[in-house]
């Protein structure tokens, strides 16, 4: 921990989890919980649930859950220590001094020194393109048709044709090799000594959406290869979790994003009015990068190079994208190469135009799969449409799959009745096949030696559930069922704590048990615990049964277990005599 435990949860008190989440996710009331869309993964039908009593999330979608520290971890990509400042900042309390020790001390420091690292490099960087020596790196930029604000605004820099020119300047600084090896912005040769990653480049600095820099792009002066050069990941730079531009991008007030290749692209965009685009960073697009913009954005526009790479690279960030949750349109960039080019050439009004002409992405799709046939021949244009029927058999909505049928068969005037006929039979196809998929997914899940075992753990959460939402059960109880009848390792300490909380104040509260498992696996995995209950409206009758059949199935596991363990004789009789007493047990829910 970085702070101490009574801190921790002073701010959680101080930071009721709906007031919180609402701010990133539109809740409405249902019953005694809050629910809405999952900001972590895609879904039309809320699943994502919010309880005020429990102070916890829970999504019966992904499975994702946890408490008010968990949801700012995840959402806003902090730390523990970084989600717990920002909740005391929001709720006005001031901390202490963090209370580091071991390894999660040694961790942060790292982080806290390559961040001073960055910002110093950034800074030289920045200075080096005001220099005689940097002047190429200015009027190169100059070229591009930036502004002197627009290099400001982006820190736009330039690295020195020295080879060892950072590395002498941060030595000056006091930093040492140890931390600057871990900085990746050095190389140590055996041979070479020791030189910079980057030199006689144009640098554009990587900022994350805190406006920390934690990495570097460069772009080569003269014909050197490679024409551009990324930072290698480090502790603070993971590539497939950020976007070059999100900073800016991420404070546009728009729920719309422009996702470029380039950082150009996304420069001279911002430039040219439009401050929501970003850029992958020298990498193939990817799911985690999808999930980043769909804090942000509910709308992407596609708008790559217009070449075959480009096309190649739309179509791989399509399903990306739109497994994420978002709408997405392609933006057309001929005849110019890209959105740097296309705004140099024609200006931002006929960019925009672009923008509101953006094809939908399925369509799309099949332009790019229309080159692929001769039209002129019979045979390949059957082919065409037995194509198109396939993919519009993946919209699983009846509505949406009608809407694109008609939306296709008027563009490539084929009669709508026709093409429906053509989907319905290729569904009808693919239906059968996921039929037989799930028979024999079933027939293999049915026959898993551990399914007893699921069963019992399924009664267990449900215990955990009823403990937490009906406290008065645990006084009916608490001599029956003790935290050594939950055998799993996780859902035993999880068991001590709730009892523990019993114990000691009557009441049990789920989001403090969470603060106790620092995993994010762990913890979705014990909000599960505390959100698992009976399905459907049962009346008190039906509820008391289900109750005893609870704890009958949770205790006979335990004695069973305990049974094929014992080594005397007399523990075997003891075990016996419960196993008897159990099947006599009835506890009644009624009052008193």
């Amino acid at each position: 921990m970085f702070y101490p435990d009574e801190v921790i949860e002073e701010v959680r008190e101080r930071n009721d989890i709906v007031d919180v989440i609402s701010n990133y996710v539109k809740l409405k009331k249902s019953g005694s919980n809050y629910v809405g869309l999952c900001p972590f993964h895609n879904e039309k039908t809320p699943s994502f649930s919010v309880s005020r009593n429990k102070q916890m999330y829970y999504c019966f979608g992904c499975g994702a859950g946890g408490n008010v520290f968990t949801f700012i971890m995840e959402y806003e990509n902090f730390s523990f220590a970084e989600s717990v400042k920002y909740l005391a900042q929001r709720s006005g309390i001031d901390l202490p001094d963090e209370d580091y020790s071991g390894e999660i001390k040694r961790e942060n420091d790292l982080k806290s020194r390559l961040y001073e690292v960055y910002k110093a490099a950034a800074n030289y960087y920045y200075y080096q393109m005001k220099t005689e020596q940097g002047r190429k790196a200015y009027e190169y930029l100059k070229n591009r048709e930036l502004t002197d604000e627009t290099m400001k605004q982006f820190g736009l820099g330039y690295s020195n044709i020295y080879s060892d020119d950072l590395y002498r300047y941060l030595k000056s600084k006091g930093y040492e090799d140890e931390l600057l090896n871990k900085s990746g912005l050095l190389t140590y040769d055996e041979k070479r000594g020791v030189h910079d990653k980057f030199w006689n480049r144009v640098m554009f600095p990587i900022l994350d959406v805190h406006n920390k820099v934690i990495a570097f792009g460069g772009r080569v002066m003269g014909d050197g290869l490679p024409k551009y050069l990324n930072s290698p990941e480090t502790i603070i730079f993971d590539k497939s979790r950020n976007l070059f531009g999100l900073n800016f991008a991420r404070q546009a007030r728009t729920r719309k994003f422009l996702l470029c290749e380039g950082y150009m692209d996304v420069i001279a965009l911002y430039q040219a009015g439009f401050q929501n685009a970003v850029a992958s960073l020298g990498t193939a697009f990817t799911s985690q990068q999808a999930s980043l913009i769909k804090r942000y954005a509910d709308e992407v526009f596609i708008t790559y190079d217009s070449d075959q790479a480009g096309t190649n690279a739309a179509l791989r960030a399509i399903p990306i994208l739109k497994e994420a949750g978002l709408s997405v349109k392609v933006v057309n960039m001929r005849p110019h190469k890209d959105p740097d080019e296309f705004i140099k050439a024609l200006g931002k009004e006929e960019y925009q135009k672009r923008m509101d002409q953006a094809m939908n992405s399925f369509l799309f799709e099949v332009d790019v799969l229309e080159r692929q046939f001769n039209f002129e021949d019979p045979e390949q244009k059957t082919k065409f449409f037995q194509e198109t029927a396939k993919k519009l058999c993946t919209f699983e909505d009846e509505i949406e799959r009608s809407n694109y049928i008609e939306a296709t068969a008027r563009k490539y005037h084929i009669p709508y009745e026709d093409l429906k006929t053509m989907v319905n039979r290729y569904g009808a196809s693919l239906s059968n096949v996921n039929q037989y998929n799930t028979a024999v997914k079933a027939d293999r899940e049915s026959s898993k030696p551990h399914k007893e075992a699921d069963g019992i753990k399924q009664s267990q959460k449900i215990l955990l559930t009823w403990l937490i939402e009906e406290p008065e059960i645990y006084d009916k109880i608490k001599d029956i069922i003790t935290a050594d009848d939950f055998k799993d390792e996780m859902y035993h300490k999880t068991a001590q704590l709730v009892f523990e909380q019993f114990r000691e104040n009557g009441i049990v509260v789920p989001a403090a048990i969470l603060n106790q498992f620092s995993s994010k696996e762990e913890q979705n995995e014990i909000a599960a615990l505390f959100n698992t209950g009976l399905v459907g409206e049962i009346n008190h009758a039906e509820k008391e049964k289900a109750f005893n059949d609870t704890i009958h199935k949770v205790k006979k596991f335990s004695l069973d277990y305990e049974s094929s363990r014992v080594t005397s004789i007399e523990e075997l009789q003891k075990i016996i005599k419960e196993q008897t007493n159990l099947q006599k047990l009835h506890i009644s829910l009624q009052d008193g």
